[in-house]
């Protein structure tokens, strides 16, 4: 174990950072962030609100477009590719609302 892998298994088991949700029927830690997002459509910006999941690769080892995740009784599917951090420890998660 590496001090990274040891630090993020404190941040994920932090009951103040890390939840627990339904990746495709199982339960797995992750960490939340629901930022808004702005868009822009010709002269028009939007602001709209996202979710990204951080989840440990050791949970889930290849997550896919498609998968759903189930977060406080709110559905989300897995959109576009998810990405590793530079460690290769947890994937960042881009879902929209299913």
């Amino acid at each position: 174990m590496s001090a990274f892998t040891d630090a993020f298994d404190d941040l994920f088991g932090d009951p103040n950072m890390g939840v627990t949700v339904s990746y495709q029927g199982r339960p797995v830690r992750a960490l939340v962030r629901r930022p808004d997002r702005d868009i822009e459509f010709a002269d028009i910006t939007v602001q709209t609100s996202t979710a990204l999941f951080e989840i440990r690769r050791l949970e889930v080892p290849a997550p896919q477009a498609g998968d759903v995740i189930v977060h406080d009784g709110d559905s989300f599917v897995v959109q576009g590719e998810p990405r590793l951090d530079a460690e290769r420890l947890v994937w960042t998660i881009d879902v929209r609302p299913a």
